[in-house]
């Protein structure tokens, strides 16, 4: 298990967080959240966070598996 400092890009339904995107940096995040939020859904949203994640790597891939909120 790989515990690493990322930036992901989240996405609410309602109160819960449905899916999470490991992103490159904040900029890159930020421009992927005003593209989501084009297809306006009122029960979705998107949020860019940087936090401590346990990290799985899968096809020379990084994935979150976990967020570490604090």
């Amino acid at each position: 298990m790989l515990i690493e400092s990322v930036v992901a890009l989240l996405m609410f339904v309602g109160p819960e967080i449905k899916e999470h995107r490991i992103q490159e940096n904040m900029a890159l995040c930020l421009r992927r959240k005003r593209v989501a939020e084009r297809d306006f859904n009122p029960n979705v949203t998107y949020k860019c966070i940087r936090s401590k994640a346990e990290i799985e790597i899968y096809l020379n891939e990084k994935h979150i598996k976990k967020l570490i909120l604090e």
